[in-house]
C-alpha cells in the first residue's frame, strides 16, 4: 500500500470520528437515572380466628360456619389470614382457647355457639384491642357484638313441606338444648305444618347436646317408633336424616344441604349462609368501621337463610308455596309470627294481626298449640 493510500484511510477514520462526535453533541443530553422512591410497606394481613363447637365435618352447623370462613378467604385474599379450632366445648375451655387465639395475634375472633357468650365476655373485658363476634347470644360489650340467623324461617318452610308429606299427621323434632332459639324453631316448624294441615301434632325428644350422633340417632328412632313419619332436627349432625333413611321415613337437612346423607329420606334442607355476615364484619374491621355493642339478626331477606334441594316427589303446589313464603320474607309482605297464635295451654300469645317483635321472639319459652310434652329446664 502506498503512503498516499495510508494517509487517505487515516483521514477517513478521523472524519468519521468527528462526525459521530458532532451528532452526539447535537442530540438530547443524557440524564442520570432517577432514584426510585422506596415502595410503601405492605400492610400486615388481618388475623381472624374461629372457635367451633363441633367438627368441621359435621355436615351441619359447624360445616356451615366453616363455609363462611372460606367465603372470607375468597373475598379478601391476602388481606386476611384465617384459622379455626374445632370441637371447643361450651365450658371453661372455651375461654382458654379464645384467649390463646388473641395471644397468637388474632384481632377478630368469632365464637360460633351460644355457650361461648360468658367466656367471650370475660376475654373481651381484658383484651380491648381485639374485636369479638358471638353467634346466637344476647350480651354485648364495647369490643364485642352478637350475630345470629333467623333459623326459624327455614324451620317454617320445612314445616310447610312436612304438613303435606306426612301420612300420620304426626311429625317429630330432635331438639338440642331448650333455649329460646331451639324452642322458636320447634314452634315455627309446627306452625308451618299447620298452615297446610291443621291436624298436625309435633312430638319432641331432647338430647341436651348440639352434636352427639348416637343420642340423635336414639331420639330419631324413638320419634319414629312413636308415630312420627317426618322428622326435623335442631342438632348439628346428619344422624336424624340417616336414621329416617334406614327406617323408611322422611326428614330434613339442617344448617347445610344434607341431601347426600339420606337421598331417599331427604325432603329439603333448611340452610344457613354465614358468608354475607362474615364478609360484612371483616370489611368493617378492615375499613375501621367495626363497632361493638350491637346485634345483627339476618334471615331470608339478607341471604342468610334458604330452603334448598326440595325432593322431586314434593307436590308442585307445595313447592310454589315455599317460593311464595321466601318472596314474602324477602320483601316483608309475609310474617311468620303474626297473630292469632295460641300457646300449648290454649291461651292466646299473639292477638289477631299482632306481629311479634324481636324481643318477643328472643324470649320464647313456650310451645304453641299442637306441640306435645313439656319443655325441660335448660340448666
Amino acid at each position: 500500500m502506498t503512503d498516499i493510500s495510508k494517509r487517505a484511510i487515516v483521514k477517513m477514520v478521523a472524519l468519521t470520528a468527528v462526525a459521530a462526535a458532532a451528532l452526539v453533541g447535537c442530540g438530547k443530553k443524557e440524564e442520570a437515572p432517577k432514584a426510585e422512591a422506596p415502595a410503601a410497606a405492605k400492610a400486615e394481613p388481618l388475623k381472624i380466628a374461629f372457635a367451633y363447637v363441633g367438627p368441621v365435618g359435621d355436615g351441619g352447623w359447624t360445616f356451615a360456619h366453616d363455609n363462611g370462613r372460606k367465603a372470607l378467604e375468597k373475598e379478601f385474599g391476602d388481606k386476611i389470614v384465617t384459622s379455626f379450632v374445632e370441637k371447643v366445648p361450651e365450658s371453661a375451655d372455651a375461654e382458654r382457647v379464645i384467649r390463646d387465639m388473641a395471644g397468637q395475634g388474632n384481632k377478630l375472633i368469632f365464637g360460633t355457639t351460644f355457650g361461648y357468650m360468658e367466656p367471650m365476655l370475660k376475654a373481651a373485658a381484658d383484651l380491648k384491642d381485639v374485636k369479638f363476634e358471638h353467634a346466637t347470644g344476647y350480651k354485648q360489650a364495647e369490643n364485642m357484638r352478637t350475630y345470629d340467623s333467623r333459623t326459624y324461617e327455614g324451620a317454617y318452610m320445612a314445616g310447610v313441606v312436612a304438613g303435606k308429606m306426612t301420612k300420620t299427621n304426626t311429625v317429630g323434632v330432635v331438639g338440642s338444648i331448650p333455649i329460646p332459639e331451639v324452642i322458636r324453631n320447634i314452634n315455627s316448624f309446627t306452625m308451618g305444618a299447620q298452615s297446610v294441615n291443621p291436624k298436625i301434632k309435633t312430638k319432641v325428644v331432647w338430647v341436651n347436646d348440639w352434636f352427639n350422633p348416637p343420642k340423635e340417632t336414639e331420639a330419631a328412632t324413638a320419634l319414629i317408633n312413636g308415630g312420627a313419619d317426618v322428622l326435623m332436627q335442631n342438632t348439628d349432625s346428619p344422624a336424624v336424616l340417616q336414621t329416617a333413611e334406614k327406617m323408611g321415613k322422611r326428614a330434613f337437612g339442617w344448617d347445610s344441604d344434607m341431601t347426600a346423607y339420606g337421598p331417599k329420606a331427604h325432603l329439603g334442607s333448611a340452610v344457613i349462609n354465614w358468608g354475607p355476615y362474615y364478609i360484612k364484619a371483616t370489611r368493617d374491621a378492615l375499613d375501621g368501621k367495626w363497632a361493638g355493642g350491637t346485634a345483627s339478626w339476618w334471615g331470608v331477606k339478607e341471604g342468610a337463610i334458604d330452603f334448598v334441594s326440595v325432593a322431586a316427589d314434593v307436590p308442585e303446589d307445595v313447592k310454589k308455596k315455599i317460593e311464595e313464603v321466601k318472596a314474602g320474607l324477602k320483601d316483608g309482605s309475609f310474617t311468620i309470627w303474626k297473630g292469632p297464635i295460641v300457646g300449648q295451654d290454649g291461651k292466646e300469645v299473639l292477638k289477631k294481626d299482632e306481629v311479634a317483635d324481636d324481643k318477643f321472639l328472643g324470649g320464647i319459652g313456650f310451645y304453641v298449640k299442637g306441640v306435645e310434652g313439656k319443655i325441660p329446664s335448660s340448666k
